[in-house]
């Protein structure tokens, strides 16, 4: 799509011009990218795995508004009432399922990209599950799930009773194509720790789209990059502060960037501990503008200090530290295979075991003192509890923190 625009959107920015904006460059025409068909597999607009062959579904020019709709990341029908059967579920790999990629008009590889978030529209359905891949798979059942009604305001569940979560929408997956270089890196790096034992998600051509790069028969089927895991272009980062107002600089690796997003949520907390927050469909409206350099190494962000705050007047909070029983070897550490650990009763500088610990002590709280089920407060943990950290240099013993917003309950 060709827009007119003014010449100032024409050129690179710098990282410092792009903060001082306060009015976006305006193009004659909004883009509106995804949204066809009934999944991800059939959308010519729509990808679940990266690699730099992927074509791009559209074309935008810096500074244009940017409409792409989303769907949730299974890439399944949330709402209760469908009686459709996807026949993907028997096999998954579906996710995430992404809007794009969008090709910025004269960006370049080795620029920055600079996304700013202006709104995000939620879908009428919310999803969350307990799934193999939380942070306490190993300490709590798996299979459970609450399906949430969604509104501009609040989710309510069914299978959560008494509690409202307020509308903190953002997308969990905003990227960039990563380039052929970092596919090589990364394909040996998440094999290497895959053959020790540790939990990758290794490329596979099941239900993997486009299916002419990605799928069964693709030119490039087991190079595809999995999006479970965050790297150097961006994917997903899940972190809940990237919502409308804020400014995410990502790596430009192929020419044209190769926009993406997806994997929006309602709310989350900090960590999404049972493995999702509350996934849904929804209608993400973004600008971009290219930078001739990025702001600081890696993906950063900028935004309102009111995008860091929890959604309440009022909260609770536990703590952990880096303990745990003599003969147990966390579950994220089996694959060293260390002769030690297990003699041990703390593992010294452990942030990880730390807000286990702090997440296990609000999970007790809510099943304790609230009422709820392992089960309920296990979800109420991934999309309302925030895991901070507290402190990393009183050695030996780094402190976590769980913060519960307390005006969530009715």
């Amino acid at each position: 799509m060709q827009s007119l625009f003014s010449a100032r959107c024409l050129r690179k920015l710098s990282p410092i011009t792009v903060l001082l904006l306060t009015t976006p460059c305006m193009a004659t025409e909004v883009l509106e990218v995804g949204g066809n068909g009934r999944n991800c597999n059939v959308d010519a607009q729509c990808i679940n795995r990266l690699h730099p062959d992927i074509p791009m579904a559209a074309m935008a020019d810096p500074g244009q508004t940017i409409v792409m709709h989303t769907r949730n990341a299974s890439d399944f029908d949330l709402d209760p009432a469908s009686s459709y059967k996807d026949p993907r579920r028997a096999t998954g790999n579906t996710g995430h399922a992404l809007t794009g990629p969008v090709h910025i008009r004269g960006a370049k590889a080795g620029d920055t990209l600079a996304v700013t978030l202006l709104a995000v529209e939620p879908g009428p359905w919310g999803k969350t599950w307990v799934g193999s891949g939380g942070f306490l798979a190993d300490k709590y059942p798996t299979g459970f799930a609450a399906t949430w009604k969604l509104n501009s305001d609040y989710a309510t569940s069914k299978q959560i009773p008494g509690v409202r979560i307020p509308n903190s929408a953002f997308p969990g997956v905003i990227t960039t194509l990563p380039d052929a270089k970092l596919v090589k890196k990364s394909l040996a790096r998440e094999a290497a720790i895959a053959e020790l034992g540790a939990r990758v998600f290794l490329p596979t051509p099941v239900n993997a789209t486009p299916a002419q790069i990605c799928g069964p028969d693709g030119s490039v089927k087991d190079e595809c990059l999995r999006t479970i895991p965050p790297r150097e272009h961006g994917g997903n980062v899940d972190i809940r502060y990237i919502r409308p107002g804020v400014t995410l600089y990502l790596p430009c690796m192929v020419d044209g960037c190769g926009l993406a997003v997806g994997d929006v949520h309602f709310a989350q907390g900090d960590g999404e501990v049972s493995g999702t927050a509350i996934e849904m469909d929804a209608t993400v409206t973004l600008s971009t503008a290219v930078l001739n350099k990025a702001p600081a190494a890696g993906v950063s962000f900028t935004g309102p200090a009111s995008t860091l705050a929890i959604p309440s007047e009022t909260y609770f909070a536990t703590t952990g530290l880096p303990f745990k029983s003599e003969g147990e070897i966390p579950p994220d550490m089996e694959y060293l295979n260390s002769t030690l650990m297990a003699e041990l009763e703390s593992l010294p500088d452990d942030i990880a075991l730390a807000a286990r610990n702090a997440l296990v002590a609000m999970i007790d709280y809510l099943v304790d003192e609230r009422g709820y089920t392992i089960d309920q407060a296990y979800v109420i943990c991934s999309v309302a509890v925030d895991l901070r950290i507290g402190q990393l240099v009183d050695a030996p013993n780094v402190g976590a923190v769980a913060l519960l917003p307390l005006d969530i309950f009715e």
